[in-house]
């Protein structure tokens, strides 16, 4: 796919993530064990032989630096080309702070936006979770003659999204924005296969008129003019990263045999940072059940439905429960945990209980000593 060029939406915090979002934005946040969220927004890109990508951020992005580097894990360290992170290169006349929407993040960065060489452009968000083809939806992108493709899901996420209803042209006929539960039309997934010039004629108009958004701003404007935009249904595992809520209901998603095997598909093998460490220790008295648990911990107590990064240590006769839990945290003798999310580095003494529950479980801050 020589004629796409991939641009990443990796700015965005997300407020409802708490403290897990301190100081990192949504994207690089560690998930499944071992790897962020925007892997698989890359991995995709990668998947359909785009190499060249740009990634928007804006601040609280050096964890994300250290985790791509120069995009070799996803064959994306090239001489020309290659992946480029994107810090603001001004922020537009109109506007000074944050970004205030996703139109306003491109026109940012609007001098590469410009310069990008290849016809088509791939927008997706950093922090979902979906493993997408992409060969398939750009050769359906230029068999339509659509300028723009919506990429949408055929599942509902247990939040509000957007939603385009389809005509019998196969086109959008009606765009909802922020809906909750299942209605007429599919799920935005935030992701769009556009025409690079249209994109920049977009970009020109909302700076022009001081509008900021994507979607109520360009798309709106967009089909009301009578603008064609085709859909591409991706059929798999979705799951946006928002909130806690939904951070901790994609983890315990992958718990489940068929998710799992659906998300990492391996024709499209997912990729991330790789670390060079030595295999789990598990005690004699060591219980592991329905658990993924990653490189060098050393599990000497339970751990029941849960999820464990590299380098997590459970001490004699902890027991985790339906536990999220980041690298290098240390569980200690006796401790109880029921339904928490651990950041990195954290120790919790001995004899400790902590209970939270599926619908609100309870978060540590990272380096957090209790």
């Amino acid at each position: 796919m020589k004629d796409f060029h991939g641009i990443i939406f990796a700015y965005s915090a997300a407020p409802e993530l708490r403290e897990l979002v301190t100081h990192r934005t949504a994207a690089s946040m560690p998930i499944f064990g071992r790897y962020r969220v925007i892997d698989f927004s890359l991995s995709s890109l990668m998947n359909a032989g785009i190499h060249d990508v740009g990634v928007i951020m804006q601040r609280d992005y050096q964890s994300l630096m250290d985790h791509i580097r120069n995009g070799k894990s996803w064959d994306m360290s090239r001489k020309d080309g290659g992946v480029r992170l994107l810090p603001p290169f001004g922020m537009p006349g109109y506007h000074s702070g944050n970004y205030f929407g996703t139109m306003e993040a491109l026109n940012g960065v609007g001098d590469y936006i410009r310069d990008i060489p290849q016809k088509y452009v791939v927008l997706l968000l950093g922090n979902m979770c979906a493993n997408l083809d992409l060969n398939a939806a750009g050769e359906q992108h230029i068999r339509s003659g659509a300028p723009i493709t919506a990429i949408c899901s055929t599942h509902t996420p247990p939040t509000a999204q957007h939603r385009y209803v389809v005509g019998e042209d196969g086109f959008v006929k009606t765009a909802r924005f922020y809906r909750e539960g299942d209605e007429e039309g599919y799920t935005s997934m935030e992701g769009y296969i556009i025409d690079k010039e249209l994109l920049v004629r977009m970009m020109d108009e909302c700076a022009a008129k001081n509008l900021y958004r994507f979607h109520r701003d360009a798309i709106s404007s967009y089909l009301a003019a009578g603008g064609k935009m085709d859909v591409y249904l991706h059929e798999g595992y979705y799951m946006p990263i928002r909130s806690v809520d939904l951070y901790y209901r994609a983890n315990r998603d992958m718990l489940d045999s068929d998710k799992r095997h659906d998300l990492f598909a391996p024709e499209r093998p997912i990729r991330t940072r790789h670390h060079s460490l030595v295999s789990t220790y598990y005690g004699e008295n060591a219980v592991s059940s329905n658990s993924l648990v990653g490189d060098n911990c050393r599990i000497l107590g339970t751990v029941e439905n849960s999820i464990l990064s590299s380098e997590v240590v459970v001490e004699e006769g902890a027991h985790l429960k339906d536990c999220v839990i980041m690298r290098r945290t240390v569980i200690g003798k006796g401790a109880q945990l029921d339904c928490v999310i651990a950041d990195k580095d954290c120790v919790i003494a001995p004899d400790t209980a902590l209970k939270g529950n599926e619908r609100l479980p309870l978060v540590i801050p990272k380096s957090s000593h209790i």
